[in-house]
């Protein structure tokens, strides 16, 4: 099952975060911060970003984030997978595609796109299988401390 996040349930994203942030699936960890901050966007508003958490069998299997916008590019509305992840004991249950079909019936937009740490080959098959492809962009960033 998939269900939106809980406010109450903060403590468990928090926990879910740190385990993504900590994992091979990321090139380096993010400070604890940005999850409040994060958590904080999430009770405010579904406008720009919501989260998902993935249960199997009545547990917390993982989570998914997700971030909005607009493209000229593909004229519509873009739904980012800023953050997959399901926990290690849940892997290999079809949990990951049934998160990517939860989408595209209830976020529907017109591109879906998402970030892969280039080792990470599980997530990548998973992708491929799905119908994603690569885009030959280099990615700049410009972080600026508020």
């Amino acid at each position: 099952m998939i269900r939106k996040l809980k406010k109450e349930e903060k403590q468990l994203y928090f926990e879910l975060a740190d385990e993504f942030y900590h994992s091979p699936a990321v090139l380096h960890p993010v400070p604890s911060e940005n999850y409040k901050n994060t958590f904080d966007e999430l009770m405010r508003s579904d406008v720009y970003a919501e989260c998902f958490i993935i249960e199997h069998e009545g547990a917390a299997a993982g989570f998914g984030l997700i971030s909005k916008s607009f493209s000229q590019e593909c004229g519509g509305l873009v739904v980012w997978i800023e953050e997959l992840y399901i926990r290690r004991e849940f892997r290999s249950k079809g949990l990951g595609h049934e998160f990517f079909e939860f989408l595209e019936e209830n976020r529907p937009a017109s591109r879906y796109r998402l970030e892969i740490e280039p080792d990470n080959v599980r997530a990548r098959a998973l992708y491929e299988r799905l119908g994603f492809e690569r885009l030959d962009y280099m990615q700049m960033v410009k972080d600026v401390k508020a």
